[in-house]
């Protein structure tokens, strides 16, 4: 784990995104309101939500950190399932790890919830789209896909 102890606590946000693509029988189950689990969105929003706070325990060398604000939206689209998340802190390391892990925890609810519809569901295009703070600056994808 790398040592941040002579860091700085500086304000830092990260956002990333996630699609689900859904094969027509799955569309059809969520549309159609009668999962037996109850609303894949819902669920899905909660569950980036928990995802982002447990993020050190998931992944192996990432700090605790607070987060100090955290929105997951989820939506269903043409393409299928998009999920964006946004993460906060004021800490000296950043928080794009809990950005990325809110969105693919997310996405692997949706599949869960989906699953008995069609196992043909693809989760996609897990990336970074933006992040602030920090000594390396900011970056932020482009309509070329690149900074």
């Amino acid at each position: 784990m790398v040592d941040v102890t002579g860091k700085v606590a500086t304000h830092r946000e990260a956002t990333a995104e996630a699609w689900v693509v859904l094969p027509p029988e799955a569309r059809a189950a969520l549309e159609s309101g009668t999962n037996k689990k109850g609303d894949p969105l819902t669920v899905a929003r909660l569950a980036g939500l928990a995802g982002c706070k447990r993020t050190a325990d998931l992944i192996t060398l990432c700090h605790p950190i607070p987060v100090s604000g955290a929105q997951v939206d989820v939506g269903l689209e043409e393409r299928g399932v998009y999920i964006q998340a946004t993460v906060k802190t004021q800490a000296p390391t950043g928080v794009e790890m809990e950005a990325l892990t809110a969105v693919t925890v997310a996405a692997l609810n949706v599949y869960d919830m989906l699953k008995a519809a069609s196992k043909a569901i693809e989760i996609q295009g897990v990336r970074l789209l933006a992040k602030s703070g920090g000594k390396s600056g900011d970056y932020h994808v482009t309509a070329e896909g690149t900074e």
